[in-house]
């Protein structure tokens, strides 16, 4: 695959600019953007590597120049999500943020705190935050099921919950033939009734997000029956996997290795289970995006799907965006290692982002393909 790498001055256009020639579109830009330092403007290529991360105080509510410069082309492709929207952070003070997701019932973003045992809660009305579960089970990756009840996977007690509307706790799945899971890590659910989650061994390492323990099972990829609540295996081919969410039409099903593969593998799904599995993509950080001269690894955590079919995933140095072709074409940089996303609010164009110590959130010009 060639890369048209790091475009830079991406600027939406209305229909009738685009209806204009590549030249006169190209002509407009130029004026338009001219004396903002962003590079090249829409339709060039630039194959030099960009420049490092410029100072940003994040803490301050300063404007930026559109488009945000942490808004990153690779294809022009992406230049169609952006739009005129800064990246925000909308709270910091976390230990390690997981498992972001989004109530469109209550307005509210829901994500853990696994360290601290705690759910947090961005309420959209007034920008709050407050402490939503405490304790929460040292819960990693949440979401909500079709009937607006948040469904968690726990580190601490190695089980999948759901939070039911009376102020209960239900037990989704616990042990499979008899054996207790790992440390289920991330969660999503399927229109059939099925709950989907994967079960690493993160949680059981050591101490800081849960509790040491021993592992009774493999690495594994599960789905329970909403009704029945039958839990079948439908793959244990990765070594960690982590991050899990379905295309738009629920016909394949993408999971990220955070194990030796490192990359993000993806399946045609067939019931309760799943074939033809093979590598997506496999992620890493070109030259210049975090200041330094050579490409390093990286990896997918957290994974949403958005209407067109592309993949949004958390992985250093903040989002990638990958087709449903595998091809890398945007990124959005954070100063901090992205965990996990979701898309939310009224028209779920608004991406949230849990990073290490930080909630962030970006306006994009694509919806989520699903509930949370």
């Amino acid at each position: 695959m060639r890369e048209l790498r790091y475009t830079y001055g991406m600027k939406k256009v209305s229909h009738s600019m685009r209806a204009t020639t590549t030249l006169g579109r190209r002509s407009f830009l130029a004026a338009s953007l001219a004396g903002a330092a962003i590079g090249p403007v829409i339709g060039q290529t630039q194959n030099a590597a960009p420049p490092p991360p410029a100072p940003r105080d994040w803490s301050r509510q300063e404007p930026v120049q559109y488009p945000d410069p942490d808004i990153i082309a690779f294809d022009n492709r992406f230049r169609r999500y952006v739009v005129n929207s800064p990246i925000k952070r909308l709270y910091t003070g976390t230990l390690w943020a997981e498992g972001v997701a989004w109530n469109g019932q209550g307005r509210y973003v829901v994500w853990s705190d696994i360290p601290n045992n705690v759910q947090m809660r961005w309420i959209e009305e007034d920008g709050r935050v407050t402490v939503f579960h405490n304790p929460s089970g040292y819960s990693n990756g949440n979401t909500f099921d079709y009937e607006g009840r948040q469904l968690s996977c726990e580190h601490g007690n190695r089980r999948v919950v759901r939070y039911e509307n009376n102020g209960t706790t239900t037990v989704i799945a616990e042990k499979y033939q008899g054996k207790r899971f790992n440390s289920p890590n991330d969660i999503v659910v399927h229109p059939d009734g099925g709950i989907w989650f994967t079960d690493p061994i993160y949680g059981i390492r050591g101490y800081y997000e849960g509790f040491k323990g021993d592992s009774e099972l493999k690495p594994a990829v599960y789905r329970v029956d909403e009704k029945t609540g039958q839990i079948d295996k439908v793959t244990e081919d990765q070594e960690g996997p982590n991050g899990i969410c379905f295309s738009p039409d629920y016909k394949k099903v993408y999971i990220c290795d955070t194990g030796s593969g490192r990359d993000i593998r993806v399946y045609d799904v067939e019931g309760k289970t799943v074939r033809n599995g093979k590598r997506f993509v496999v992620l890493n950080v070109p030259a210049g995006i975090t200041g330094d001269s050579k490409e390093a690894p990286s990896a997918a955590d957290g994974i949403r799907c958005d209407i067109d079919g592309n993949i949004w995933a958390g992985a250093r140095p903040g989002v990638q965006v990958v087709t449903p072709a595998g091809e890398r074409i945007g990124m959005i940089r954070l100063p901090e290692t992205c965990a996990n996303i979701c898309f939310g609010g009224p028209k779920r164009n608004r991406l949230f982002m849990a990073a290490s110590q930080s909630l962030y959130a970006v306006y994009v010009d694509t919806v989520g393909a699903h509930i949370a």
